[in-house]
């Protein structure tokens, strides 16, 4: 990922970059408790690695850079835990828009602000249309493992997809840094289990500390974890994220289906 990675590329090398049009991927993470088993850079450490291998796949066909990580983002919700950042709604805004303009600034026109944290997904889907409208920039944003949830679902054996500090981010952790996962606490690694889906659709709800909702900070069950699932949970989340963007797909299709694309013409 050397070849790819802004802070490990000169000036003149990123100019080149920015000439050819290259994407930027721009990692945005989370600090936060992960259950008794797993440190609080998992968001961080996940979304990178996601990142590094999109760039791997990607390098011979796409000019790419992916930036370094913004390891902080809206994790109130964990803060009773303890070991978690959280950043305010305003000052996360702020802090992505100056992000963003320095890429532009640089030469570049194409960014995606791929996200590995579900409590940043409601408010990336708001900053990312005002940061569009600011900048006069198309910034595009994914949720990596929501690009792949059909392929995570197939991988799991516990769950239908990632939760928190479940077999899904367990695994990779063990595909990723098996020496940050304290195995002999896996066994208390469960808790109720957590739709990221239906989190999103704006029914009726109030905002819940997640010391409500679990008294060991895991959602999902991550005794069943195992590096090979891992290992297949990475590729299927950077290939998915990989095919969209060899596509085109945040600049190329419109954001909003026809009307007969959504009658299903």
């Amino acid at each position: 990922m050397a070849g790819t990675t802004w802070n490990r590329l000169d000036a003149a090398t990123l100019r080149t970059l920015a000439a050819r049009d290259a994407i930027v991927l721009l990692p945005v993470a989370s600090t936060e408790q992960h259950g008794p088993h797993l440190p609080t850079g998992v968001d961080d450490m996940l979304v990178t690695e996601v990142c590094r291998r999109v760039a791997g796949l990607l390098s011979s066909e796409l000019p790419i850079v992916v930036t370094p990580t913004v390891w902080c983002g809206l994790a109130d919700h964990h803060v009773p835990f303890g070991g978690t950042f959280s950043l305010t709604l305003q000052t996360y805004c702020l802090l992505l828009r100056d992000l963003c303009r320095s890429v532009l600034d640089a030469g570049f026109r194409k960014i995606v602000l791929v996200n590995g944290h579900a409590g940043n997904i409601a408010a990336l889907a708001a900053i990312t249309a005002d940061l569009t409208r600011v900048l006069n920039a198309p910034i595009a944003t994914v949720t990596y493992f929501m690009a792949a949830r059909e392929a995570i679902s197939n991988i799991l054996q516990d769950q239908s997809g990632l939760m928190h500090a479940c077999e899904a981010e367990t695994s990779m952790m063990m595909a990723v840094h098996p020496e940050l996962v304290d195995a002999d606490r896996l066994g208390e690694a469960q808790g109720p289990a957590f739709d990221v889906v239906a989190s999103l659709v704006p029914t009726l709800k109030r905002f819940v500390s997640f010391d409500q909702v679990t008294s060991t900070g895991v959602a999902g069950d991550a005794r069943r974890s195992s590096r090979d699932k891992g290992e297949a949970l990475l590729a299927a989340c950077a290939s998915a994220l990989a095919d969209g963007l060899r596509r085109g797909e945040p600049w190329e299709k419109p954001a909003f289906p026809s009307t007969s694309q959504a009658r299903g013409e």
